[in-house]
């Protein structure tokens, strides 16, 4: 059901015949806003269970079971990701230095553990650049040290030392963590 809109003049006289049909598949989707989805909502909702959740520098957040996390340029970070008895995971992206309005790397294992609360953990993932981190940083951050005060870093990697300190820094026993190192990009956890 198409219907004629009156012609207007286009530029060097010609007139221009605009269809209620053309209009209304143009101008809904700008009255909606200034993204339109392509796809129906129901679809929509039903993908979003799925997609992984985004865990960027300095930052925690929660998978539900099934979900993955996806950790974004993990290059001299760590990412610390809680497996829980249920499946779902909680999971930290602890970087060297804090990004502004997130938590510094001597606040996220706290935070971390306050996100995981009273649930069981089945075990624990360390994952990223385990050469870059000396395992003070989880207690004392980088940007805590003070004029004149020499702040430590690591001569060697030490998967052991960071074990331990996230073990302490989120109450759960040494032999529930795996640390590994890994190159520099993008860290998916299923």
């Amino acid at each position: 059901m198409t219907s004629t809109i009156m012609p207007r003049m286009a530029a060097g006289g010609r007139a221009l015949l605009l269809s209620a049909t053309l209009i209304s598949v143009v101008a809904v989707p700008l009255a909606a806003g200034p993204v339109a989805e392509a796809r129906p909502r129901a679809a929509a909702a039903a993908n979003s269970d799925t997609a992984a959740v985004r865990i960027t520098e300095g930052q925690v957040a929660e998978a539900g079971p099934g979900r993955p996390i996806l950790y974004p340029s993990v290059t001299s970070c760590l990412t610390v990701t809680v497996r829980l008895r249920d499946g779902g995971k909680v999971g930290a992206h602890a970087s060297l230095f804090q990004v502004p309005g997130e938590y510094r790397s001597d606040q996220i294992l706290a935070a971390l553990k306050n996100r995981v609360g009273k649930r069981a953990v089945s075990r624990v993932e360390v994952k990223g650049a385990v050469g870059a981190w000396y395992p003070g940083y989880f207690t004392k951050a980088i940007e805590s040290y003070g004029e004149g005060e020499t702040v430590p870093y690591p001569t060697a990697p030490d998967a052991e030392g960071i074990a331990k300190a996230v073990a302490a820094g989120l109450g759960v026993p040494r032999s529930k963590l795996t640390v590994q190192d890994l190159p520099d990009g993008d860290l998916t956890i299923d």
